[in-house]
């Protein structure tokens, strides 16, 4: 009896033991998330795809990365659909609020809103932000969203905008209609966007704009937070062009140790990503 005891002990043990190993192989076998590139450029795709995970290969953290090159019909994903903190980066979709809802009123900002509005996008202003998602409230921000096709966009709860969940995808798509005509903001809308983006101060022109060639226009806007999870949150958006190419790049990143750490992981992207479309 002690016998069969024993075996029937070591069968449960034995079949235990398979069962988590089953269980626990496809976590094993799971990959990171692979860059994605197509161009209709030959050779182009490629080419990005290897040095952008070239330049991720040995950063940590959770890293989103986002191309479109009009020129040249070049898109570059990576985690396209991975939700982060948007942090100051939420910046640009407040601005862009403010301005098709004032289209849609068919007036002009007031001087408060436009003294608002170059203090948020320029130095990031956090207290000009507040002040302008209040006075537009989530209502307001949604039909932006919703007329933007930015379903993946939420809006932070209880005015905490910083905390509003954004993608590479959504940040790709107000990429694209601040640098192109189109029926959700007004010329007059999207230029003043850019030239707030290109009026950025000094020590906030780090991030997409590393690395883009003397000939290339710049805009701007990043966003940093640290919290308890997921360390330092790090982000940048940008549009360039010149040199022959119209692009926008969009990274998005959580899990650094500092800030200047993001920032780093940030800029080894954009410097490949410039630098090939500037051969190209």
């Amino acid at each position: 009896m002690t016998r069969g005891i024993s075996r029937y002990t070591k069968w449960i043990a034995t079949g235990a033991l398979a069962a988590c190993v089953a269980a626990a192989a496809p976590a094993a076998a799971a990959t990171a998330p692979a860059v994605s590139c197509t161009s209709a450029m030959a050779g182009l795709a490629d080419k990005l795809k290897r040095d952008i995970t070239s330049a991720l290969a040995n950063r940590s953290g959770t890293i989103a990365v986002g191309l479109y090159d009009r020129t040249t019909k070049t898109t570059c994903t990576l985690r396209s659909s991975t939700a982060y903190d948007s942090a100051s980066v939420v910046k640009v979709t407040v601005l862009a609020t403010l301005l098709w809802d004032a289209k849609k009123h068919n007036r002009y900002l007031t001087s408060t809103e436009n003294t608002l509005a170059k203090a948020m996008i320029t130095k990031s202003d956090n207290d000009a932000t507040s002040k302008l998602w209040r006075q537009l409230g989530l209502t307001k921000i949604k039909g932006f969203l919703t007329a933007a096709g930015m379903t993946q966009t939420k809006p932070g709860a209880n005015n905490y905008w910083g905390l509003t969940q954004i993608t590479v995808t959504d940040e790709q798509k107000l990429l694209k209609l601040v640098t192109a005509k189109n029926t959700v903001l007004s010329d007059n809308s999207r230029a003043y966007i850019l030239k707030l983006m290109g009026q950025v101060i000094s020590s906030q022109r780090w991030g997409t704009p590393y690395g883009a060639g003397s000939g290339i226009s710049w805009h701007v806007k990043n966003g940093w937070l640290q919290r308890s999870t997921h360390g330092w949150r790090v982000h940048s958006v940008g549009t360039f062009t010149g040199g022959g190419h119209d692009y926008m790049i969009t990274v998005l990143t959580h899990g650094n140790s500092t800030m200047n750490y993001g920032i780093t992981t940030i800029q080894g992207v954009s410097k490949v990503i410039h630098r090939d479309l500037a051969a190209s």
